[in-house]
């Protein structure tokens, strides 16, 4: 009879890190991307052990990594731990995924079990998990779980949303995972500056950058990513404030030129205080042949409705496109309610691929 064991494995520091380490962190990215994929049957999402890891040793708070492995010694799942060392932290996040020719046969169960303990040993009161899902746009009615927000839903048969209800987890968000075609319309990109810039008017100025943050937008940027956790759509999942300092942001630059991609910042200024009002960052990867991924994007609430969020989001298309050409698409994540930046998104021609739910479980 076949016996699981969860096992925690040591984070490689780098991919030259001593064989039996780096090989088990391989193991343990496949067993993620084949869960993912056989949900979204969307390759082009996955990310390799060589762009993950650097994501996985923020030193506010390195991830806990584990496998359940077979009695044979085959890794059957893969689990995470994240939480920040701050003291009086309350929140952490946990993910599991089984590899698909071994589930239903209690190792998510095993898993599940393991995490939570720790969650519930280091007095973590607030557990997020974001789970990914086939379904694409909204949807209602009978067979879908809807999102509290009023935006969004996810299938009620899916093994995700069975699992996470049985074990007392609340569904919360949905985020509308999109993808643009590149190249993009040219025409529709342009008009679409033109209109942005129109409505933010001389009081805003754009800039752009590769890599690290320039010295000059070290403390604009810190401020944005430390919002982030305040300002972003959260539902009624609200965080804590994640504070972002200067030593943190260079650590954290520092930690991510060791991936296989390139971040793409483009930001813009409030001319009369000189502060950052708003900025989005793209992954580039180094093979051509994989998409681009938009990762944070924020307007601070006190600069809305001048269009700040459409002009960020054409310039950066236009940044990619003229810096970093051939690329096949560009893939972003928004939360359903997140209507004004969706807007921009369809107009300039996202399209609805996939989702994604968001669930809290509160202890």
């Amino acid at each position: 009879m076949t016996t699981y064991a969860v096992h925690e494995i040591d984070v490689p520091r780098t991919m030259t890190d001593d064989p039996a380490v780096v090989q088990a962190f391989r193991e343990w990215v496949a067993v993620q991307n084949a869960a993912e994929v056989a949900v979204t049957g969307l390759p082009e999402l996955l990310w390799s052990p060589e762009e993950q890891l650097p994501y996985l040793l923020d030193p506010e708070g390195p991830s806990r990594l584990f496998v359940a492995r077979s009695s044979t010694g085959t890794v059957v799942a893969a689990g995470a731990y994240d939480s920040k060392q701050a003291p009086g932290t309350p929140n952490c996040w946990i993910s599991i995924s089984v590899a698909p020719d071994h589930q239903r046969n209690g190792i998510g169960t095993l898993v599940a079990d393991h995490l939570e303990d720790l969650a519930r040993a280091a007095g973590r009161t607030q557990w997020k998990t974001y789970a990914p899902s086939r379904q694409v746009g909204p949807a209602s009615g009978h067979g879908y779980r809807p999102a509290p927000t009023g935006f969004g839903a996810v299938p009620e048969d899916e093994a995700a949303v069975r699992f996470l209800t049985g074990r007392g987890w609340r569904f919360g968000q949905v985020n509308r995972i999109s993808r643009l075609s590149l190249p993009a319309d040219r025409s529709v990109v342009q008009t679409l500056h033109e209109r942005a810039s129109t409505a933010a008017g001389p009081g805003y100025r754009l800039h752009a950058w590769t890599g690290r943050t320039p010295t000059a937008w070290q403390e604009g940027i810190a401020l944005l990513e430390t919002r982030m956790s305040t300002d972003a759509p959260e539902g009624d999942m609200e965080e804590p404030e994640d504070v972002w300092t200067l030593e943190r942001l260079r650590e954290h630059e520092e930690l991510r030129e060791r991936s296989p991609r390139t971040m793409v910042t483009v930001a813009v200024e409030h001319v009369e205080s000189t502060t950052l009002a708003g900025f989005t960052q793209l992954a580039v990867p180094d093979a051509v042949g994989q998409p681009v991924m938009q990762g944070d994007t924020l307007v601070l609430r006190e600069h809305r409705g001048h269009r700040l969020g459409w002009l960020l989001k054409v310039a950066g298309i236009e940044r990619i496109e003229q810096d970093h050409p051939g690329h096949p698409s560009i893939i972003t994540f928004n939360a359903e309610e997140n209507r004004p930046m969706l807007d921009v998104n369809e107009a300039v021609g996202f399209v609805g691929v996939g989702s994604e739910g968001i669930w809290e479980r509160r202890v």
